[in-house]
């Protein structure tokens, strides 16, 4: 075997001696070449790594996903690892919540990999995504017209969900699809091969099968190596840039509270454009949004805000956010100023928890932590102990992830921990003679199978702590903090 391929995954030092580890494994030949490379490196380098093989059975291909899942556990249990898997239905969710295919599986992949990792206390969970990945990914987001940022690519390492203690890694980025290609046939090291690789849909097999392969053949047989090292100065470019704004950002700001931010206008005209563009989008996502809804068309009317090259002083941004220049000041002002809800609104909303992580909720003005935990909470018998309403604990080997925050809907029925049976949170809230302004504040935290806790005021019986309670989830929803 080329060793030189087990010293290219340790040289970025992604994992250390002892740490738990979750390998996702599909049966494919990256994720295969990437767990035997890691349980090699364990033995080689008496690493003490704690792997667990964890596969997602995405029920796709019938017989073939079924193949799969029985392909991987045997792979695990020949090797003499820890084994997870779990089966969901992707087209089914994919169409009850009208998401695409790729996305659904996505997001259900890192969810069951977040359980794993809350399960075994792993804090990695590792990803065969390899060099031409990288290469697919850059050119994917150039055709679709990414800003410089997303020039950068896949990191090497990366939180699993923003303000997660838990890690995703890459091990495999700096090796190219041949190189692990030859690995496996060298080793003789089996795989599964998923024939839906082979069809032009989505649009990154596109990239892949056609026009890579067109490039490398008719124009630049180097088109790999170009682009990722274009990739590589991006992400250099990235980090000086994002220092630089971190450093300047406070110097521009004149005041900040809950409902307000108010910067410098003069301050800001004296920067580069791009300079002012990324601090202006640190400037929203310090009001507690995040920035995916903030296109190039936003940033550069702002900016004309900025350089009065506009009439207009005035600029509506996502999620309700207003931003108004008013002589030397620039003023971001939130949807809702007192972050009180109007008498006659219901707030509509669903968000996807990080977990663990801060999840803002805009549309109450308010946000909730995940974090876990290993220790029993004490005081906690009552579910409605005085000074902690809004603050749970739960058993997280008992919720299907992603968890959702959402407002409530007619129908809406969850089972009141204390309560002998199920009710719906109409009934519940009446019971507890909620007021009409506590009935429409009203929002559930639920998961995969329903309610996890009318926040504020009862947590579902199926998540409470028992004798076996292994896993904790503490929950926390507070006003926005600055």
């Amino acid at each position: 075997m080329d060793h030189s391929i087990l010293n290219e995954i340790e040289s970025p030092q992604l994992l250390k001696n002892g740490d738990a580890v979750v390998v996702g494994v599909s049966g494919g030949p990256d994720s295969m070449a990437m767990l035997h490379l890691l349980v090699d490196l364990d033995r080689r380098s008496t690493m003490d790594l704690k792997i667990t093989v964890a596969h997602l059975n995405h029920s796709l291909r019938g017989e073939e996903s079924d193949e799969d899942e029985a392909f991987v556990k045997n792979a695990a249990a020949a090797l003499g690892t820890a084994y997870r898997t779990c089966r969901r239905d992707i087209p089914v969710i994919a169409a009850r919540e009208s998401l695409g295919i790729e996305e659904t599986a996505r997001r259900e992949r890192y969810a069951f990999f977040e359980r794993v990792c809350l399960q075994t206390g792993a804090k990695f969970v590792a990803v065969g995504h390899h060099a031409d990945d990288q290469t697919e990914t850059i050119l994917h987001r150039i055709l679709r017209g990414t800003g410089f940022r997303g020039l950068s690519g896949m990191p090497g390492s990366r939180p699993l969900r923003p303000d997660s203690d838990i890690h995703l890694i890459r091990p495999l980025l700096g090796i190219t699809r041949n190189r692990i290609l030859q690995y496996l046939s060298e080793a003789g090291i089996p795989f599964r091969r998923d024939r839906t690789n082979d069809s032009d849909e989505p649009m990154r097999n596109r990239i892949r099968n056609k026009l890579l392969p067109l490039i490398v053949s008719e124009i630049n047989p180097q088109v790999g190596d170009a682009i990722r090292r274009l990739g590589v100065q991006a992400d250099w470019i990235n980090e000086h840039l994002g220092d630089t704004v971190r450093r300047t950002f406070d110097s521009i700001m004149i005041s900040q509270d809950r409902d307000r931010l108010v910067l410098r206008a003069d301050a800001l005209t004296s920067k580069s454009r791009i300079l002012q563009s990324e601090l202006l989008r640190t400037a929203v996502v310090s009001l507690g949004f995040g920035e995916r809804r903030l296109t190039f068309e936003h940033q550069f009317a702002l900016l004309r805000i900025v350089a009065g090259e506009t009439d207009s002083v005035r600029e509506q941004l996502p999620f309700g956010i207003t931003v108004e220049r008013r002589g030397h000041e620039l003023v971001f002002s939130r949807p809702t100023p007192t972050g009180e809800i109007s008498a006659n609104t219901v707030p509509v909303f669903e968000i996807e928890v990080a977990c663990p992580g801060r999840t803002v909720i805009p549309a109450l003005a308010r946000e909730i932590i995940c974090r876990t935990v290993r220790d029993r909470p004490v005081g906690f018998a009552a579910p409605d102990a005085s000074g902690r309403r809004f603050e749970e604990f739960v058993d997280a080997d008992r919720i299907q992830f992603p968890l959702r925050v959402r407002s409530c809907r007619s129908g809406d029925r969850f089972h009141p921990l204390g309560s002998p049976g199920s009710k719906s949170v109409g009934d519940f809230l009446t019971d507890a003679k909620a007021s009409e302004t506590a009935r429409r504040e009203a929002f559930l935290l639920c998961d995969g199978h329903g309610p996890v806790w009318l926040v504020g005021r009862r947590i579902d019986d199926r998540v409470k702590l028992t004798d076996q309670t292994v896993n904790l989830l503490q929950l926390m929803v507070r006003p926005i903090s600055w």
